[in-house]
């Protein structure tokens, strides 16, 4: 009987742990087709033989380039979504579904964003929802969360976390939790080049683990990422990933320019 390779099967393992997110969400910029195809022609000349063999380069374009961005992308990137719909289709003038991304070629969504909580009032209990659709649909999500400097300050944090991620968590399988990328997203930090410390940073991580530990096995929770995201610079990536032991990050300003965007890929697919 043929046992196969224990060593090879320890090696895929640590593939699996020791891989890195490094995601650009370039919200709702790149106002025509012309600034499109630059950014992308910038993107495809910046990429030209640099290696990612320890990381994950995804894009997530607003939905109206997704299409574009599928036909331009190149192995090394992936693509994901800004945002989706909680059901699968109907009578929703104005939205778009999880089959939809799906099909124009995405494999991520972000659920969650600090800023979709902000101006639209979207819930944990909503993000969860949003999750399960995505899931249904073969995407991954890229779930945020993160507390206010009101929140931080008034002690809240703890409390507040545990919310966002059990409520998030609720009804899904172990299986699928590995499927899902958490991104802890401090609200103040957002835009503000202003970022948190690298042991508030562990705190958090330490935190997520300890809520997920009330529900998944070791197992799970060790196949399963955490980013961070806020105000991410090159300058700060050692800061905000390495040092806190962080599973990538998540870029929001600094990616619409490729030669940071790459510059911050670079440092931690490096420093692993």
């Amino acid at each position: 009987m043929e046992i196969g390779n224990p060593n090879k099967k320890r090696i895929k393992l640590m593939e699996l742990i020791m891989k890195k997110y490094i995601i650009g969400n370039l919200k709702m910029h790149l106002l025509t087709i012309a600034e499109r195809e630059r950014y992308l022609d910038w993107m495809e000349k910046g990429m030209k033989g640099k290696k990612f063999n320890d990381a994950e380069i995804i894009l997530c374009p607003p939905y109206v380039h997704l299409e574009a961005f599928s036909q331009r992308k190149n192995k090394k990137l992936k693509l994901g979504a800004q945002n989706l719909f909680q059901e699968l289709k109907g009578s929703f003038t104005g939205e778009v579904s999880a089959g939809m991304i799906k099909a124009v070629g995405c494999e991520y969504v972000i659920i969650g964003h600090s800023e979709r909580r902000k101006y639209f009032g979207e819930t944990s209990a909503l993000a969860n929802q949003k999750i399960k659709v995505a899931l249904k649909a073969g995407l991954n999500p890229i779930y945020c969360f993160g507390e206010t400097r009101a929140e931080r300050d008034g002690g809240f944090i703890k409390d507040v976390i545990t919310n966002q991620i059990l409520t998030a968590v609720e009804g899904i399988s172990p299986m699928n939790l590995e499927k899902i990328i958490f991104a802890y997203e401090p609200v103040w930090a957002v835009g503000t080049d202003v970022i948190p410390k690298v042991n508030e940073i562990l705190e958090v991580r330490i935190l997520w683990k300890k809520i997920l530990m009330g529900k998944f096995n070791a197992k799970t929770i060790g196949r399963t990422s955490l980013l961070y995201g806020g105000s991410v610079k090159s300058k700060w990536a050692k800061e905000v990933c390495i040092d806190p032991e962080m599973d990538g990050v998540l870029v929001g300003r600094e990616s619409l320019v490729p030669d940071e965007f790459l510059k911050i890929a670079e440092i931690i697919n490096n420093n692993q």
